[in-house]
């Protein structure tokens, strides 16, 4: 408990936890739009920006933080349109949420795309008929449809984001307190032969996964009992 609780610790979690929900907010807003423009919409180019969904996959995280840190700096194809503005994002905790996003958004928009295209569209085109604007249609007809799935995603994106190492260890700048997250400071238990210390930070994390898992399954069974009273 010493360890868990410590000041270290407590900032550690405060940094890693408040990134992971606004880089889940963030993921949830896009993913959804992504999903939607995939599955509704034929443009040139549609298959390529299909394929970059997955990229956060087949990048290794250490690359994507590479990446990442070269885009932001001063001199980065990002980094000199934002600085100017006094937007400062590497080794930041703006960074680190950055970087979350980035490895944790296929998974709301892979979990949503398949709902929407199983959707059917004529339910769309009958409620136009009655009447129904496009906000309507899509807040009384598709959301209580996506609902279960797009919350589900979220809680993948979040449980993703908690465990994320490679990509956040390059931009994060690793300053105690500000920008180290709890997989870092577990890494730094680690390097000093600090066994005890690691494994119960370790277990915080085990356990917020564990959490989120029951809160993944529990939606799931959510989903399979809406779909079977809306058939």
């Amino acid at each position: 408990w010493r360890i868990v609780a410590s000041s270290r610790s407590l900032a550690a979690y405060r940094v890693t936890f408040t990134s992971a929900l606004l880089a889940t907010a963030f993921n949830g807003a896009t993913g959804l739009l992504l999903a939607w423009v995939l599955t509704r919409y034929t443009f040139p180019g549609r298959r390529i920006l299909d394929a970059l969904v997955d990229l956060p996959f087949a990048l290794p995280t250490a690359v994507a933080g590479l990446v990442l840190v070269t885009l932001f700096s001063n001199t980065g194809w990002y980094g000199q349109v934002l600085d100017p503005l006094g937007i400062k994002v590497n080794y930041t905790q703006l960074g680190i949420i950055v970087a979350m996003t980035f490895t944790s958004i296929p998974f709301v928009v892979r979990t949503v795309q398949p709902v929407l295209e199983e959707t059917q569209v004529d339910l769309e085109e009958a409620a136009a008929t009655l009447g129904a604007t496009r906000l309507q249609t899509f807040t009384r007809i598709i959301w209580p449809a996506i609902l279960p799935a797009f919350m589900a995603g979220c809680v993948l994106s979040f449980a993703r984001s908690l465990g994320e190492f490679g990509a956040v260890v390059f931009i994060a700048g690793n300053l105690p307190g500000l920008t180290e997250i709890v997989s870092l400071l577990i890494f730094i238990r680690l390097d000093e032969y600090n066994y005890e210390g690691a494994a119960a930070l370790a277990f915080v994390l085990l356990l917020a996964a564990f959490i989120t898992l029951l809160i993944t399954n529990a939606l799931q069974a959510w989903q399979v009992r809406y779909m079977d009273r809306s058939r």
